[in-house]
């Protein structure tokens, strides 16, 4: 099990390249199988998760031709061998429960076990069920022998509905999304999630034939039809690998450019470095930030769903904040167990206060290098920014989660001037 080794670094400098969305892309890869006409995917990041959904999509019978230096995914689903979601995959990735919208539209049965019981109260799948039943599928859910859940729909052919989600879901929106292009009729969906990743993967179905309107508004409207075709589509650039680039730039006091990334898809996260005192543009193409102008300040954050200020960056600015003067308060509204990085940072003496939901990072800490645990994906990179500011060495361990969803995040660092390195042992 490998570990990275991160030291204080000085000033960062250079330009970043951000990669394709990992949120964007895996969606856009399960949609691959609404037809039976090969599809090709640009921009395609080098991540744990991509593999495991391009072996989900093996399983289910395409073909999938990976082009790494290019960064393209050839998907070819002509025949569909089974439509039951292999249970170690599922377990890998939570989000291959994306695959049931497309298979049980264009099948008209699909079997998905999920981990840790049958959740059907929580979040991550009551919202999925209850599109799927309203556009007239039948849907279960049984125990499973190994104590974990069984989720199965069937239906014929989907029928359009009106469909509103109590929460803004971004993977409830994806699955209704892509079940409702093949429904008979017309489906609107309200209060359906609006972040970047909603729009990508419309403007893909759109590609491949489907008719689909309000993408990124509060209501989405899906005219059926009978068949989609193949197409190509270059995934957008990761939001939440640039914020975290920018907050890399602000803890480390330094000047960079991040580059290849869509601006208007982290005005929430501009508007609190520039809060701090962060100095942050638009240029040549990318956003420069300049955190070199002189004392960095508090200030408090509020996750929401999009547009309001994201979870996935909340950790990383945690890390942040701890090192600025004064006070900050962090809200967490939309995952329960967001805060589980904070006793992280405490070992590296952070001082930071966890209420539940409510933390509060006091500031000014002098951050002290330690032997931590990536606990989750961002809470892995948070450890890791809180590294480059702490004296000594700190050593980030379960790092597979980093790679879930960063392509090549230490070697991008070290390229800026981190002191930063991977180590297998």
């Amino acid at each position: 099990m490998g570990v990275i080794n991160v030291e204080k670094s000085g000033r960062l400098e250079g330009v970043v390249q951000i990669g394709g969305s990992k949120n964007a892309v895996l969606p856009l890869l399960a949609s691959t199988l609404l037809t039976d006409e090969p599809c090709v995917l640009g921009g395609v990041p080098a991540l744990k998760d991509v593999d495991i959904m391009c072996r989900l999509l093996e399983c289910f019978g395409a073909e999938v031709t990976e082009d790494r230096l290019a960064a393209q995914i050839r998907i070819h689903a002509k025949n569909i061998k089974t439509n039951i979601a292999p249970p170690d995959l599922v377990k890998a990735m939570r989000a291959s429960i994306v695959a049931m919208g497309p298979l049980v539209a264009r099948t008209g049965s699909v079997g998905v076990s999920l981990p840790g019981g049958c959740a059907i109260g929580e979040r991550p799948i009551d919202l999925h069920i209850k599109g799927f039943r309203s556009l007239g599928a039948f849907v279960e859910c049984e125990e499973s022998e190994d104590g974990g859940g069984f989720v199965k729909a069937e239906a014929g052919r989907l029928v359009g509905a009106e469909i509103y989600l109590d929460f803004a879901s971004v993977g409830a929106t994806e699955n209704i999304m892509m079940a409702a292009v093949l429904a008979d009729g017309t489906t609107i969906i309200e209060n359906p999630a609006q972040e970047p990743e909603i729009v990508d993967l419309a403007n893909f179905l759109n590609k491949m034939g489907a008719k689909i309107r309000g993408a990124g508004t509060d209501v989405i409207r899906i005219e059926g039809v009978e068949k989609l075709h193949g197409a190509e589509h270059t995934v957008i650039p990761d939001r939440i690998e640039a914020a975290t680039f920018m907050l890399a730039a602000a803890i480390t006091g330094s000047n960079i450019l991040v580059d290849n990334m869509l601006p208007n898809h982290v005005v929430p996260v501009i508007a609190k470095l520039r809060e701090t005192g962060v100095y942050v543009r638009e240029a040549f193409g990318g956003i420069e930030v300049d955190a070199t102008r002189g004392m960095l300040k508090a200030t408090d954050i509020k996750t929401l769903p999009y547009p309001g200020f994201p979870t996935d960056v909340q950790p990383q600015f945690m890390a942040f904040l701890t090192v600025v003067e004064g006070r900050s308060n962090i809200i967490e509204t939309v995952f329960e167990n967001r805060f589980m990085h904070i006793g992280e940072l405490n070992k590296m003496n952070a001082g930071i206060v966890d209420n539940g939901r409510h933390a509060l990072v006091p500031g000014g800490a002098s951050l002290k290098g330690a032997k931590v645990r990536a606990t989750d994906l961002r809470a892995g990179a948070a450890l890791i920014l809180a590294g480059l500011a702490a004296e000594g060495l700190t050593t980030v361990s379960d790092i597979y989660h980093v790679d879930r969803g960063y392509e090549g995040l230490t070697e991008k660092l070290s390229k800026l001037g981190a002191r930063i390195r991977r180590s297998e042992s």
